[in-house]
């Protein structure tokens, strides 16, 4: 107990970077500890057991606090902003956790597979950014096997949306979407820092949806993340505005999306008998099945549309959107995992547990689930024989 009360002398520069990438606010800080200032300014120290409190609160791992200098936060893809002007962020706690552990369950997966004798993926890195987006979005819709009209066929947005989320997983890439760090509902990832990012491998390339958005928006970052596959790029993105940043890749990757969603000789068919109707994007929707946004952007990026129209458009429906999402979010627990782990990847950990090739403390470690939890999401997936 002693050790824990003693002082801690902890570099100002240190203490600094954990606080201000933490993105708590001040006072939440202080109201938690009253004397961080001091702390800050170097007028007084923490004990040990307020130091361990502090790292907690921030989500900094606690060696990183008795560094002599501040480390750098890096995110292991390239990060693009649609705002170019705006000023650089530094990541979250929260996203850069969530690409770490999305990239050791990509590393286990490719494992697995080379162990299992399996091919590479063939469509990974086999577009090239000067083919002409009408060509490289149907070879898309054929690997997942997707014909036209495919989302008519469902009676519901969300019914089409988890028929391509199924379809993704059945192509060979791993699918996640979550709107939380692992299974932590206090944790809460932020649609604006980034909508999705890709991790481009030919065995076991994974897409990441922020399930903190709003259904329509899943939809179109799905729809680039495709694309960047094909294209063979690992990123992380916000796509404000369902905008590209100003990259190459980034803009091929949106017109091979609107195309892939909305393909734009069709559109040009549809448009002049709904644009008089008094809601035109919920017209083309119906068409195509697919989001009003969807409609909308598709509309402006072909000229039908001003960008104010757009504009105006977007931000109503973007608050709609995520209010909804965010109720959507609870649920039955062993039904979001189909998700947030993502049943492709969980019957491979389920698999190799079965086999002796894994254990169990490694296969928590890769799920996030643990004990009873990890046994009943494998018997929900009718991958353990009940007894």
């Amino acid at each position: 107990m002693g050790d824990r009360m003693t002082r801690v002398a902890v570099n100002q520069q240190v203490l600094r970077w954990a606080i201000e990438r933490s993105g708590l606010p001040p006072e939440v800080l202080r109201k938690h500890f009253p004397n961080i200032q001091e702390w800050e300014s170097g007028d007084s120290q923490p004990t040990l057991r307020q130091l361990e409190d502090l790292a907690k609160r921030t989500r900094t791992p606690l060696g990183y606090l008795f560094l002599s200098k501040a480390p750098e936060d890096r995110l292991p893809i390239p990060h693009f902003r649609t705002i170019a002007d705006e000023p650089m962020r530094r990541p979250s706690p929260n996203l850069i956790e969530t690409v770490h552990v999305m990239e050791r369950r990509q590393v286990w997966m490719r494992e697995f597979m080379l162990e299992q004798g399996q091919e590479p993926v063939p469509f990974v890195r086999s577009a090239a950014l000067d083919e002409a987006p009408s060509e490289i979005a149907p070879r898309i819709r054929s690997k997942l096997g997707l014909t036209e009209g495919w989302a008519a066929r469902h009676a519901t947005w969300k019914e089409a949306l988890q028929s391509l989320f199924a379809a993704v997983e059945a192509a060979g890439i791993l699918f996640v979407a979550n709107g939380i760090v692992r299974n932590n509902p206090y944790r809460k990832l932020d649609p604006n820092e980034f909508r999705g990012f890709v991790l481009v491998d030919e065995y076991a390339p994974l897409v990441f949806v922020n399930g903190a958005d709003g259904k329509a928006a899943q939809m179109f970052t799905l729809a680039h993340e495709l694309a960047h596959v094909w294209f063979g790029a690992s990123a992380a993105f916000d796509l404000r505005e369902m905008r590209p940043a100003a990259d190459l890749t980034e803009q091929a990757c949106n017109k091979v999306a609107a195309e892939l969603l909305v393909p734009e000789t069709e559109l040009g068919r549809v448009w002049p008998a709904v644009r008089r109707d008094p809601r035109p994007f919920q017209a083309v929707a119906r068409h195509f099945k697919v989001s009003e946004i969807v409609a909308a952007r598709r509309a402006f990026d072909l000229q039908f549309i001003t960008r104010k129209d757009f504009l105006t458009f977007y931000e109503a429906y973007q608050e709609r959107e995520r209010a909804a999402a965010s109720k959507e979010e609870g649920g039955n627990f062993y039904k979001n995992q189909n998700r947030r782990v993502g049943q492709r990847f969980a019957r491979s950990v389920i698999q190799a547990v079965k086999e002796g090739k894994l254990l169990y403390s490694d296969a928590y470690r890769l799920t996030d689930l643990y004990g009873k939890a990890f046994d009943n999401y494998a018997y929900s997936l009718g991958v353990w024989a009940t007894s």
